[in-house]
């Protein structure tokens, strides 16, 4: 018996219906139009979407900045030590033990000025890859998405 026979019913549903590979390939794909409009601002798809979601937070402890970005504690180290190096973002300094806030820099700002057209381009591009109801069901689900925390 031909071992791709064994697992022909898996395989043909995962290529017809899975979710989890759809937007997998999606998100590659248009991971890719940001990558290719920001490299020349130093900066990928990842780092522009952490600067801005710091940004947003004005401020906040790395546990609260995980939560909002769906990531793990480890995720996140990792993802904030280029923009730490890179001095995009800085940690205050507090009294106590306290964890101390995540903000933006001033170089963290201007840069995110600088990108701005090259993200509009990406945005532009992609958006157009999609279509107006693809974007907006992409904005949708991800909008409509739980907090990690409200996850069950």
């Amino acid at each position: 018996m031909d071992r791709r026979d064994s697992n022909s019913d898996i395989v043909s549903e995962v290529v017809s219906r899975c979710l989890m590979t759809r937007s997998r390939r999606i998100s590659r794909v248009i991971t890719n139009i940001y990558d290719q409009e920001l490299r020349d601002y130093g900066l990928n798809a990842s780092q522009f979407s952490m600067l801005i979601m710091i940004a947003k937070l004005g401020g906040a402890s790395r546990a609260e900045i995980g939560r909002a970005n769906f990531q793990d504690r480890t995720t996140l180290t990792r993802s904030l030590a280029p923009l730490l190096a890179e001095g995009w973002i800085e940690e205050l300094p507090t009294d106590g033990g306290r964890s101390r806030p995540v903000v933006i820099s001033d170089s963290g700002k201007k840069l995110l000025n600088d990108a701005a057209p090259a993200w509009r381009e990406a945005q532009r591009k992609a958006s157009q890859l999609v279509g107006d109801v693809g974007a907006k069901a992409i904005i949708g689900v991800a909008e409509s998405l739980p907090r990690v925390d409200e996850q069950k």
